[in-house]
């Protein structure tokens, strides 16, 4: 599976979608139907935001950040009208080539990590490790995943090294949490194929 290519264009926003002065939004970016981009907001190079989406100041997105039609974005853990929190928001960042599911919320202060798989619905109300991926309400760990987008293996327990039997990266536990892709040059001992062919048996 291949990545998809930079181009270096402009972003691309649908009619109805608004982004406001003052906010970042990188090349390559996808901006969809009915979707708000607040100042202060920050959205990374080759995002894809669907529809209904606002991004607002306080949320940063890397690269590569898929994020789901109707998923939520929060920066006030305890808001009250009479009682305004601007200009201290609280912050929510996403790192680069994480994907958050359709309708999914995300209460800040939060850290999704790079690669990281938030799914329909979700509710999360805490950091998420690079490439776990999580479900539910609150959101729990389910699995963990490939930058792919593909499982590499199923339940809360980091594996000490998996690799994706669609594309072959081959991932291990990171010191700082979650897990990290191994460089392919150095991916010997997995279970999984080498990337772009079959290991032969033994």
């Amino acid at each position: 599976m291949n990545r998809r290519p930079r181009l270096n264009a402009p972003p691309r926003l649908y009619p109805t979608a608004i982004v406001s002065d003052g906010a970042s939004v990188g090349l390559d970016t996808v901006i969809g139907a009915f979707c708000y981009v607040a100042a202060g907001a920050v959205v990374g190079a080759g995002c894809r935001l669907q529809s209904h989406i606002s991004v607002w100041h306080g949320v940063v997105l890397g690269e590569d950040v898929f994020v789901g039609p109707s998923a939520i974005f929060t920066n006030v853990r305890r808001p009250r009208a009479a009682f305004p929190r601007a200009p201290h928001f609280q912050e929510t960042y996403v790192e680069a080539g994480a994907t958050i599911g359709a309708g999914a919320t995300l209460v800040a202060p939060v850290r999704i990590g790079r690669g990281a798989m938030i799914g329909a619905a979700a509710v999360v109300t805490r950091d998420v490790e690079p490439y776990a991926e999580v479900g539910g309400n609150p959101a729990r760990v389910l699995g963990w995943v490939c930058a792919c987008g593909e499982s590499v293996t199923k339940g809360p327990r980091r594996p000490r090294r998996a690799s994706c039997t669609l594309c072959g990266r081959t991932y291990e536990q990171d010191a700082a949490g979650g897990l990290r892709e191994v460089p392919s040059q150095d991916a010997k001992g997995t279970t999984g194929p080498e990337r772009g062919r079959s290991r032969a048996p033994g």
